[in-house]
């Protein structure tokens, strides 16, 4: 039966009206003190995942030092970095499970919240069939984790439905590199930027959303190289960049293959790589030859000299790289997008030496780890196919039991939500995912949410989608328990544990081991700690593409991590992939990929004739359920605001400022005005961080890559207007009462 949300001021009686902070004293870093101690970890926001040491006092982070030793980013931190640690003691945070009643949540003890959540989790099994029960974790956890809830939900709950909330990340890319190399991992150290003589990056505000790799470009750069940016904005990487191509939201395969028609054209391909190395290459020489500069430029607003002039410099490099994010990931083509850049670069030979291949730059904490050792709905450990008859008989073998009771691979993340909503699935059990704020068209997510016969969650803080659950299991941040993850660039590196979960939470793993021996699974989740995980996960990874066989804690501490794959303890890891050019096909090929220039899922007419594209600001992370509850990182960017070109404001009579309101096929949003230079005229951008009325994914669509199953976050139809504002309604701080949808 549907059920509504709580509302916030029920939730406020239990945690207090905190999403702004600011603990007595103020945010100033604690002085050291005799009884300190210091954790070597590493920061628990986006796939850089940077070294930091945590300052501890009893059991509670209360500051942090550089990690100048670790040397990805050698000490450096961005905003976000250096206020993580203010989240332990945060009064928002969750000490003990609680269960929904008909007048709000009410606390509860774990045995009563674990019966209630393992009981209603078998029934609706014993009713409907195996499949009406869903799992949904995150791309933030621990590998240990990750790799936990894979197993968990394949032998505890038989179900095959699983997907992560990566599935908003990374999938395109790494569907891409599948298609064309084999594997999904970046082929570079980013060390190797700073070797480049000419780096392309595409679809990636940098400088906001992963700062550190700023300073490695402009290594790169100190030493010669050219730096060009794509991007239907001009963020604040372009200020340094040697090339800025505006290219418009959805038409990077087009703007990819017509760089690559020049370099075919003007003979700047590496004919004896190709040869040797590739297959394919003749298709898609075929397909380039219709994109000329002038018809490329057409398509996409880059200038055609723009387009000559980028060709050449990448072409004539001895070393070049492309690093490419979420702004060419998020599209309904965005598969197609990345294996056009991909193409480029095996076309002129720029893959598996220094400063040289395709690099995707991860997005989320374990983004990369978190796929890899099966919580991803197509995968098992090791990176491992899960319709693959060897794989299944080896990791059924690991787990001690037979290859056909696995589930096959169920829905993905979007999929699961439209399951609900058709009610195919009953039950839903999450952890770290935030679907109401993340997911597009939130409406309709909301309405699935109410669908549901029973929503578990478990998470430390209690997100907007939590509002929504029947039960909510107090869990624990990444420094509270021991584990791994893997970083961007392939490095797997240590998690020490720094503090216990506070109060009476606990820790994530502990959590879905009781369940699962609650479901009578006991026997298959033998573990005590985080590190019989990770034991058994490296046997589960063995012989995998992602071969974690030979890394271990100790390793991992001594060598400030390790590339995989590490198929031996002597193993010493593989910073860069396809060396030699051996790549990981059966044939020992890389393969080239005819990449189509597709429309979008949400085209341009009359009604709605301009570009909404969203993205992320440098104070706020994701959904935002961690970094709005932090005063000094709020205070950067409070709300969001809708980037517009002065052109486009002129038309509509809009001034800095000014409420107006964007609308698409799926609702309105009225927000502030920010008016700047720096973004196409035809195309209008807001940050998604924000719930509710503030949620930019109220007027995204649900329109999936086909390959990857990504949403098409970054191209919607819109058109704004000035809003028509109440008399005494002024545009700062009133987006609580305007707005809609």
């Amino acid at each position: 039966m549907a059920k509504p949300p709580l509302p916030v001021e029920d939730l406020t009686r239990l945690y207090g009206p905190t999403l702004n902070y600011t603990p007595p004293g103020g945010w100033t870093q604690s002085a050291r003190h005799a009884g300190d101690r210091l954790v070597k970890t590493h920061c628990c926001f986006c796939g850089q995942q940077c070294g930091i040491q945590l300052r501890v006092r009893e059991n509670e982070v209360i500051g942090f030092e550089p990690w100048d030793e670790f040397p990805f980013n050698r000490g450096m931190l961005c905003p976000k970095g250096v206020k993580r640690y203010l989240q332990g003691a945060h009064p928002d945070r969750l000490l003990e499970p609680m269960l929904r009643t008909d007048t709000g949540f009410r606390k509860a003890s774990w045995d009563e919240a674990l019966d209630l959540t393992a009981r209603r989790l078998k029934q609706l099994q014993d009713q409907y069939g195996r499949d009406a029960v869903a799992v949904l974790g995150g791309a933030s956890l621990i590998s240990e984790k990750s790799y936990l809830l894979g197993k968990f939900a394949r032998l505890a709950l038989g179900t095959r439905h699983i997907d992560y909330n990566g599935r908003l990340c990374m999938v395109s890319a790494g569907t891409g590199y599948k298609l064309a190399l084999g594997v999904d991992r970046n082929p570079n150290p980013w060390a190797d930027i700073r070797e480049a003589q000419v780096v392309i990056v595409a679809g990636s505000n940098v400088a906001e959303c992963f700062p550190i790799t700023t300073d490695y470009l402009w290594r790169m750069r100190d030493n010669g190289g050219k730096l060009i940016v794509v991007d239907p904005r001009r963020t604040p990487i372009c200020r340094n960049a040697d090339l800025y191509l505006p290219v418009k939201p959805g038409m990077d395969t087009a703007l990819f293959a017509g760089i690559l028609h020049v370099v075919l054209k003007e003979g700047l391909e590496d004919r004896a790589f190709i040869a040797n190395h590739t297959t394919g290459f003749e298709a898609v020489e075929q397909y380039v030859k219709q994109w000329d500069p002038r018809r490329t430029a057409e398509a996409t607003g880059v200038p055609p000299e723009a387009i000559e002039k980028a060709a050449r410099w990448f072409g004539t490099a001895e070393r070049a790289m492309a690093l490419h994010a979420r702004g060419v990931e998020h599209h309904s083509h965005g598969v197609e997008n990345v294996l056009a850049i991909i193409n480029l670069c095996l076309a002129t030979g720029n893959i598996g030496r220094p400063g040289a291949g395709p690099n995707m730059i991860t997005g989320q904490g374990n983004g990369q780890g978190g796929r890899e050792h099966g919580q991803k709905c197509d995968q098992l450990p090791g990176q491992r196919h899960i319709d693959d008859p060897a794989a299944r008989a080896y990791v059924a073998s690991v787990w001690g039991v037979e290859p056909e009771s696995l589930p096959t691979a169920g829905y993905t993340a979007m999929e699961i939500l439209e399951a609900i909503h058709r009610g195919e699935i009953k039950g839903l059990l999450s952890i770290c995912f935030n679907p109401l704020v993340s997911l597009p068209d939130a409406g309709y997510i909301r309405e699935a949410l109410n669908k549901l016969e029973f929503f578990g969650i478990i998470d430390f803080f209690l997100s907007e989608t939590a509002h929504h659950a029947d039960v909510v299991l107090a869990g624990s941040l990444q420094e509270e328990e021991e584990g791994v993850v893997c970083s961007g660039e392939g490095r797997v590196i240590k998690i020490n544990k720094a503090v216990d979960p506070p109060g009476n939470a606990w820790g994530d793993s502990r959590i879905i081991v009781d369940l699962a021996r609650r479901l009578g699974a006991g026997d298959k989740f033998k573990f005590s700690s985080t590190r019989d995980i990770f034991e058994e996960m490296r046997v589960a990874s063995k012989g995998g593409t992602a071969d974690y066989a030979g890394i271990t804690w100790e390793r991992l501490e001594k060598e400030m991590g390790l590339y995989w794959p590490v198929p031996s303890e002597g193993h010493p890891g593989t910073p860069r992939l396809f060396e030699g050019g051996h790549f990981k096909h059966p044939d020992g090929k890389a393969h080239f990929v005819v990449a189509e220039v597709r429309p979008g899922g949400d085209p341009l007419d009359d009604s709605f004739p301009l570009h909404l594209t969203t993205g992320r600001v440098v104070s706020q992370f994701l959904s935002g359920t961690q970094t709005r509850r932090i005063g000094p990182l709020v205070d950067q960017y409070p709300e969001p605001r809708a980037e517009i070109h002065p052109e486009l404001a002129a038309r509509h009579g809009i001034a800095n400022g000014d409420l107006m309101t964007v609308t698409t096929r799926r609702a309105s949003m009225t927000l502030p005005a920010f008016v700047v230079r720096t973004i196409r005229p035809d195309t209008v951008f807001i940050p998604y961080h924000w719930p509710g009325r503030k949620s930019a994914n109220m007027l995204t669509h649900r329109t999936l890559d086909p390959r990857s199953k990504i949403p098409e976050f970054k191209s919607s139809a819109c058109r704004i207007g000035k809003a028509d504002v109440p008399d005494g309604v002024k545009a700062n701080g009133q987006l609580n009462v305007l707005g809609g949808g």
